[in-house]
């Protein structure tokens, strides 16, 4: 033990631990922001666009009414939209596809090779964690409430950090007059199982 502590004295041994600890705090905090940042995803969607045009999140994200995840849209269902297009479908005066935005000439690529777009989830929660559309939906909560305003976004971000305590917060606020409510939905058995 004399020996360790002897060793543990010499500057060479102190600098050496100074640096790998250091290297150990930035490994994680570079960990913890790729955790933030938004994937690339194989079509650049603008949401802004789409939110303008008053299409409801529901349309293109169904599964969040009936099931956890929310889904993401196939290129079918994008098509189904984009395919009427007359600025770009009109037979009598048709714009040729290399002539139409880069985004969705990919779209149109997708949906002649008849190949599904991989989208690429943006919120994912760990494998301990069991999160649920469906209730929160139920209970009234628009998507902005953890998307953030989509209106003002091209690609889906990641708009706060979304851990344990972000959530419990949130579900005591929404319970404060509601003990019966609140034992449930701060109890470890409703998000962990």
């Amino acid at each position: 033990m004399e020996r360790i502590l002897n060793l543990l004295k010499k500057p060479a041994i102190q600098y050496s631990l100074v640096i790998a600890f250091l290297a150990l705090v930035g490994g994680a905090g570079w960990a913890f922001y790729q955790t933030q940042v938004p994937p690339p995803q194989p079509i650049q969607f603008p949401h802004n666009i789409h939110v303008g045009l008053q299409i409801q999140c529901l349309y293109c994200h169904p599964g969040a009414q009936r099931q956890a995840s929310a889904g993401l849209p196939t290129e079918q269902k994008c098509w189904a939209c984009h395919g009427q297009l007359k600025k770009y479908s009109d037979p009598a005066n048709p714009v040729p596809l290399e002539k139409w935005p880069p985004e969705l000439q990919k779209l149109a690529g997708y949906v002649q090779r008849g190949e599904a777009i991989k989208w690429v989830p943006v919120y994912i929660v760990p494998d301990f964690v069991h999160f649920n559309h469906r209730p929160h939906i139920a209970a009234g909560l628009n998507c902005e409430k953890c998307h953030g305003d989509m209106s003002k976004k091209t690609v889906a971000t990641i708009e706060q950090t979304v851990n344990m305590g972000w959530c419990l917060a949130c579900h005591q606020a929404r319970t404060a007059n509601d003990p019966v409510k609140r034992t449930k939905l701060i109890e470890c058995g409703t998000c962990h199982y």
